[in-house]
């Protein structure tokens, strides 16, 4: 049945009202992006950098800090609240990102950033980052608006990508997603909506999972893929889900699988890169031999492209068609995140 909703054309229509569909068929687009960087740039040794963000906001510096880990020679932080380490100064970079421009931790983070001397940029869509990158000539970047941030991921990675070239953080970021857009054009035509589910990998994932809890696995380079998931099915799918790491998983969480409840209405996935660490790949078969008969039996989905990077954009990518489907199952609209606008308003 469930099959049967997702190849009818006309239901489609119906439950994504806002085109996400659409919308995603065009996402390969974004890996040919080229920020514009604007303000006044100042000469100073950067000893750290910290990426403020929230949400779908800081899941570009999540993914940036993991494929960086290799080359940076300097500390790299994210921050996902109101305050900063007190240890920022005059050396810090400080990055502010939030795809609105509006969100209130970021904006307080700044704010500190400011009164502590540190180097300031920015990536923002509009709104008040924006207003005051541009009345104080800061670093920065606007990001192409109208979309939801969880759906800007490529945009923001781009972006932020051409903030660490502007102030000689990394090289060559840019111009290595701009040679992904074929190969993800490529792979995404294979989850469009009039690819049906026998041969649509999205639709796929999306029917193991309705029905019930979401966990997502990741491992030591792939956690924060397994993030993106668990935002892209609480946002998109409205559908509660978790996300956790090996080799963390095995310390702990591992063990909560083995008793109680007895009945687990879960979906478990494990996202695989064969450039993790070894033993990495060794916890996740071994975890799932010992765990066999004691939880639902894990999907893996084995992450395709050459390098890690393209790894993780990709699975990003299938992340986003996989939960439209699921939102679609859900009977939900994909795109409107109605609980987060009304919190923000009651904040002010």
């Amino acid at each position: 049945m469930s099959g049967q909703v997702l190849d009818d054309s006309n239901v489609l229509k119906e439950r994504d009202p806002d085109g996400a569909l659409e919308l995603l068929a065009g996402f390969y687009e974004q890996f040919v992006y080229e920020p514009a960087v604007a303000g006044k740039l100042q000469a100073r040794e950067v000893k750290e950098v910290i990426v403020t963000g929230m949400g779908g906001s800081a899941l570009a510096a999540l993914i940036a800090r993991v494929y960086l880990k290799a080359e940076l020679n300097i500390p790299f932080e994210i921050v996902r609240s109101y305050s900063l380490p007190q240890y920022i100064g005059k050396n810090t970079l400080v990055i502010a990102s939030s795809y609105s421009g509006n969100t209130e931790e970021t904006v307080s983070a700044l704010e500190q950033a400011e009164k502590a001397g540190s180097l300031v940029s920015i990536l923002a869509s509009g709104g008040k980052l924006i207003d005051i990158a541009k009345a104080k000539n800061l670093v920065h970047v606007q990001l192409p608006g109208g979309l939801q941030p969880r759906m800007a991921l490529v945009y923001n990675l781009v972006a932020l990508f051409k903030l660490l070239e502007t102030f000689g953080i990394a090289s060559h970021k840019v111009s290595e997603v701009h040679k992904m857009a074929d190969f993800i054009q490529k792979e995404s035509s294979n989850w469009l909506a009039d690819v049906p589910v026998a041969r649509n990998y999205a639709k796929e994932i999306a029917m193991k999972a309705v029905g019930k809890n979401a966990v997502f696995y990741g491992g030591e380079l792939t956690a924060p893929l397994a993030y993106k998931w668990k935002i892209s099915w609480n946002e998109t799918g409205k559908n509660v889900a978790w996300w956790n790491e090996y080799s963390e998983f095995n310390h702990n969480e591992f063990m909560g699988w083995t008793s109680h409840p007895v009945e687990k209405p879960y979906a478990v996935f494990d996202l695989i890169s064969n450039f993790e660490h070894p033993q990495i790949l060794k916890r996740f078969q071994i975890s799932n031999k010992l765990l066999s008969g004691k939880r639902p039996a894990s999907t893996a989905i084995n992450l395709k492209g050459d390098n890690l990077l393209e790894q993780l954009l990709w699975g990003a990518v299938l992340a986003d068609f996989a939960s439209v489907y699921l939102a679609i199952l859900n009977k939900v609209n994909p795109v409107p995140v109605v609980l987060i606008e009304k919190l923000k308003k009651e904040l002010v």
